[in-house]
């Protein structure tokens, strides 16, 4: 097993910070290559993230031609010759992101086997709205042996209402509806940046998607689509987690190329805090001075609301900073177990349900800590930086599904952080 030491206590974070494409935008990004009948599909400033490999390898599982330039960060799509409409369990069931694929193959193919997705330990995360919205637009659905069968020779055009604005329903949806007969209309849709990302794309390869970032999208059925050039939009939740880091720190950061309008929520909580976060023409820098910074309460929501995929890492902040801070978890449950670990640390906190009252400013002591989930690793490393003594966290593969050259940019910004192998 792999671990992540930190000597901490002393550490203050300074310079600047490259940011990578982001994990949560290029996933949905490679399921609709799938949708392209003609030519090749390009992405580019690709992640090198193990979740892409895995998404990569759903693909291939198709018959299609994928092919992974690592040193310039690009991914090539061929979708343009027959595929299969069966996504292959090994890999589906390591990822539940590969959801995704279920909605560009029925509409591709007129039908779709997908396994039951795995890979996630933040709570249950039920798919049923993907499940209804297909229902909505004609697909006949059915499970057999842990695996979802979709048939529909021609989905139809049709209205949809989500009962909670989930991206990855909105995502399959959107997709599924390029090729449908037909207007469909998504309400109450998914906000987020890596939407609107999604729909760039798909317009590109010839589909009629309109309102993306808005809570209602419109998309107008095609008969066919084309592979097109597309360059992933950069990553909010790691930029997220360096600005988080800088604060944390006493730092002065530059996140290069992150973008302001995408971090607006976790920028608006920094500012109350007392964190000095301004908007450069190179990205966003992070400035703090930890003892004048003061207790927040922070309710986690869909966008633009707090995102829930930086309320780990804003926990590590919320302990170093004196006084009491809440934070209310309203997406997933199960999302406070990093808490558990931080208390090995010398964390003082209270769970209540889907609330965590934050005893900040008492100090955190190195430990041996394990990841509980992607986030949560952050988290975990971002409080080895400030806690005193050596920190060990271990059970590395979360962090691989969404950062990368974690450690080696966190020594670049000047922390005393290596990764090892084995015990040591």
């Amino acid at each position: 097993m792999e671990h992540i030491i930190i000597e901490g206590g002393n550490t203050r974070l300074q310079g600047e910070v490259v940011i990578e494409g982001a994990k949560n935008a290029v996933l949905p990004l490679l399921a609709a290559t799938i949708l392209a009948k003609d030519g090749q599909t390009i992405l580019r400033n690709v992640p090198i993230l193990s979740d892409v490999f895995t998404m990569n390898n759903v693909i291939r599982g198709l018959d299609i031609d994928v092919v992974f330039d690592e040193n310039n960060k690009e991914i090539t799509v061929d979708a343009s010759n027959y595929i299969l409409d069966k996504a292959p369990y090994e890999y589906v069931s390591q990822m539940r992101a590969s959801i995704v694929v279920l909605g560009p193959i029925l509409a591709r193919c007129g039908h779709a086997t997908v396994s039951m997705p795995g890979g996630c330990s933040i709570g249950s995360r039920p798919i049923d709205l993907h499940l209804k919205g297909l229902e909505a637009m004609g697909a006949k659905i059915t499970q057999s042996g842990g695996d979802i069968i979709a048939k529909a020779s021609k989905l139809q055009g049709a209205n949809i209402y989500l009962d909670f604005p989930s991206v990855g329903a909105t995502q399959n949806l959107m997709m599924a509806a390029t090729l449908a007969e037909g207007k469909t209309v998504i309400e109450n849709a998914a906000r987020e940046p890596e939407i609107v990302d999604l729909a760039l794309l798909l317009n590109k390869m010839g589909a009629i998607v309109k309102g993306a970032g808005t809570e209602t999208l419109t998309i107008q059925g095609v008969n066919r689509l084309h592979g097109a050039d597309h360059d992933v939009v950069q990553d909010r939740i790691e930029a997220g987690t360096f600005m988080v880091a800088a604060a944390m720190t006493n730092g002065d950061v530059l996140i290069k190329d992150a973008i302001w309008e995408h971090n607006r929520p976790l920028i608006s909580k920094l500012r109350e805090m007392g964190v000095e976060v301004t908007d450069e023409a190179r990205g966003i820098r992070v400035k703090a001075d930890t003892a004048s910074l003061k207790p927040v309460t922070v309710k986690t929501l869909p966008h633009p609301g707090f995102p829930t995929d930086m309320q780990a890492q804003f926990t590590a902040l919320m302990a170093v900073v004196d006084g009491e801070s809440t934070m209310i978890e309203t997406v997933f449950e199960n999302r406070f177990q990093h808490l558990e670990e931080m208390r090995r640390m010398g964390l003082h906190s209270e769970i209540l349900r889907e609330t965590a009252m934050i005893h900040g400013g008492q100090g955190l002591q190195g430990a041996t800590v394990m990841s509980t989930d992607l986030r949560a690793s952050a988290a975990l490393i971002l409080s080895g930086l400030v806690a005193k003594g050596q920190t060990k966290v271990g059970k590395l593969t979360h962090l691989d599904r969404g950062y990368y050259q974690f450690n080696e940019k966190l020594v670049g910004l000047g922390a005393t952080i290596k990764r090892v192998k084995g015990d040591a």
